[in-house]
C-alpha cells in the first residue's frame, strides 16, 4: 500500500507527500479532521512531494477546502503536480480552487 503524509513545516504551512489516490484519501482525510482542528488564519499546503494523484486527491483539495470555509480559516495550495492540474483544468475545478 502506498503511503501519504500530512505535516505542519511551520505555522501556517503544511506539506503533503506520498501518493493520492483511493487507497490512502480517505485515511488522510479522517485524520486531517483533528489536524486542522482550530486552525485560524490563512495555511498553505504544498503539494511539490506528491509522487501520483489520481481524482482522489483533487477530490480530497475540494473537501480541504470546504472544511476551511466551514471552520473559517483559508487554504491555499501550492505546487500541484501536473497530473492533478490537469485533471483540474479539465473539469474547470482550477477555476474555484485556491490555487497560489
Amino acid at each position: 500500500m502506498s503511503r501519504v503524509n500530512l505535516q505542519q513545516a511551520s505555522p501556517g504551512q503544511w506539506a503533503l507527500s506520498g501518493e493520492l489516490n483511493m487507497q490512502t484519501v480517505p485515511e488522510l482525510f479522517a485524520s486531517s479532521q483533528s489536524l486542522f482542528a482550530g486552525l485560524q488564519g490563512k495555511i498553505s499546503i504544498d503539494l511539490q512531494q506528491v509522487t501520483r494523484s489520481d481524482s482522489a486527491g483533487l477530490a480530497l483539495l475540494i473537501a480541504w477546502m470546504r472544511m476551511a470555509q466551514a471552520r473559517s480559516f483559508e487554504v491555499c495550495y501550492q505546487h500541484l503536480p501536473k497530473q492533478m492540474l490537469q485533471i483540474a483544468q479539465v473539469s474547470e475545478l482550477d477555476k474555484i480552487l485556491p490555487l497560489g
